[in-house]
């Protein structure tokens, strides 16, 4: 299943999975670091989940968003 950007904001990037089940999310902290985010539903097709990750830049973070969705996506 796919991934779409669902929010872009200041200091929220989200993407949701197709299906509905899944949501990762990038959030900058008040400090300047930033948050990373993936939450899997227990309805969802795979094993639910819960992570995040504390970084010191967003380019780490979209890196480990990106990882994550990779990780979580699933056959159409």
């Amino acid at each position: 299943m796919s991934w779409s950007l669902a929010r872009e904001d200041d200091t929220v990037t989200e993407w949701e999975r197709s299906d509905g089940y899944a949501t990762v999310r990038v959030r900058e902290r008040a400090d300047g670091g930033f948050v990373v985010r993936l939450d899997v539903m227990e309805q969802a097709a795979d094993a639910s989940a819960y992570r995040r990750e504390r970084v010191d830049d967003r380019e780490a973070a979209l890196d480990r968003a990106a990882a994550w969705r990779a990780e979580r996506s699933l056959a159409d």
